[in-house]
């Protein structure tokens, strides 16, 4: 039920952050959207989509979150933080009166709640993820290589923090959304992430997330226009999800960034965040969303990959690995080591890098591309088998089979022409 999923995904950030608005309480609004799906999920196929799904969610969440209420017995608790007055009335029959332009800010409200100093930075990032985009523990702990009940106990404390401190379910003040403005861009750039490439699914995409991530960095930087990196984050992004239609071909196969059709981009998004980069790159250093944007955008006007300025690229990724010295921007800028100094260069590169990464897929698929290149076939198989382990996509899988096979194949080729010259 494909399409019953991408429904709920797409709807889900601003109903839960609308319903946590109305009900004060994450737990709740959580709950609540979750009876609505299961709802719909028994509805819907019957009598189809409605025209409004989100307003038929929404209204749904909202009968279901007062029913728990009224289970709960906390009728009167509720009744003095009564429903906000843009919010539709409950009745079925009101679904198609909703303002879900009232309702636009909820998602960047709920973010900055998520993002209150009261939390850890860890604990920020882990809720956010599991209330506003819907991740489940899992998949946020292989997000961030850490073992799901350490990702869990941080979620907990996280909504406990919420529910114990007065925590204000309003945006804050222009002050205090400076303050918290590096976290919700983090929030918000997880987001796209996710959308990008999801965790451990049968599907490799979730677009609905991508888009949400683009309106909230729109909305950012409507909020602060004169914040250079708030240009470079929605410049990323637009970068990135103007190669959306390319990514995959009509048998549902993922095609890497070389063999895309580059004319199918979508240019008049490349050509916007070519100007909020060039408009970004006028207040002076560059941050580390700039420098992203940036190495995507070397990408974006380069003919082909044959034509990519790898050395501007390997130079952008030096700079951003002074700025944030993690392990994966390493490996990145491995990759583009190996297409201008050689697969030896990029190996000797990421050797350091394997305890930290053990978990992590796409270092075992990079090894495994450096190792074939080099011409240790055995090696990149096994590379890629590891890979194949650590729960990649269905679409990722299917390809890491392929390039296993290949490898293997490449190897007895290699081995009967060896034998094949001995005296």
């Amino acid at each position: 039920m494909t399409w019953l999923e991408a429904s709920f995904a797409e709807c889900r950030p601003r109903a839960i952050a609308a319903l946590t608005r109305q009900f004060r309480d994450m737990d709740i609004a959580e709950e609540a959207f979750g009876d609505a799906c299961l709802k719909a999920l028994s509805v819907w196929p019957k009598s189809g989509s409605p025209k409004n799904p989100f307003a038929w969610l929404l209204v749904a969440s909202r009968n279901a979150g007062i029913d728990r209420l009224r289970k709960m017995k906390r009728q009167a608790a509720w009744a003095e933080s009564p429903p906000d007055a843009d919010l539709p009335p409950v009745e079925d029959t009101q679904i198609g009166i909703i303002d879900e332009d009232g309702l636009r800010d909820d998602v960047l409200r709920l973010l900055f709640i998520c993002c209150h100093p009261a939390l850890k930075r860890q604990d920020q990032l882990a809720v956010a993820l599991k209330i506003v985009a819907g991740m489940s523990v899992a998949e946020i702990a292989r997000a961030f290589l850490i073992k799901p009940k350490t990702m869990e106990r941080r979620i907990t404390r996280a909504k406990c923090t919420i529910s114990e401190n007065p925590i204000p379910f309003e945006v804050p003040s222009l002050a205090e959304r400076a303050r918290r403005l590096n976290e919700v861009s983090l929030m918000v750039y997880l987001l796209f992430n996710e959308g990008w490439s999801t965790s451990g699914s049968e599907t490799q995409f979730k677009l609905a997330l991508c888009e949400e991530a683009i309106r909230l960095a729109r909305l950012l930087l409507d909020l602060f226009p004169g914040m250079s990196e708030q240009m470079g984050l929605l410049a990323l992004l637009l970068f990135q999800h103007s190669r959306r239609q390319t990514r995959m071909n009509v048998d549902g196969e993922l095609v890497s960034l070389e063999n895309q059709a580059r004319e199918k981009w979508d240019h008049s998004m490349i050509a916007e965040a070519n100007v909020l980069l060039e408009k970004a790159a006028r207040h002076g250093t560059a941050g580390p969303y700039q420098l992203q944007a940036a190495i995507a955008g070397t990408h974006a006007i380069a003919p082909s990959d044959r034509e990519t300025d790898w050395a501007r690229i390997e130079s952008l990724y030096g700079s951003l690995y002074r700025i944030h010295p993690t392990p994966v921007i390493r490996l990145n800028q491995a990759a583009a080591v190996s297409r201008t100094l050689g697969p030896v260069a990029a190996l000797e590169m990421i050797e350091p890098l394997a305890g930290e990464l053990a978990t992590y897929r796409w270092f075992h698929t990079a090894r495994a591309s450096f190792l074939s290149d080099f011409g240790d076939y055995a090696g990149a198989a096994a590379a890629y088998r590891t890979a194949a382990n650590l729960q990649p996509t269905l679409p990722e899988l299917r390809i890491l089979k392929e390039k296993i096979i290949e490898c293997e194949k490449k190897f007895h080729s290699l081995s009967e022409s060896q034998a094949s010259h001995r005296p």
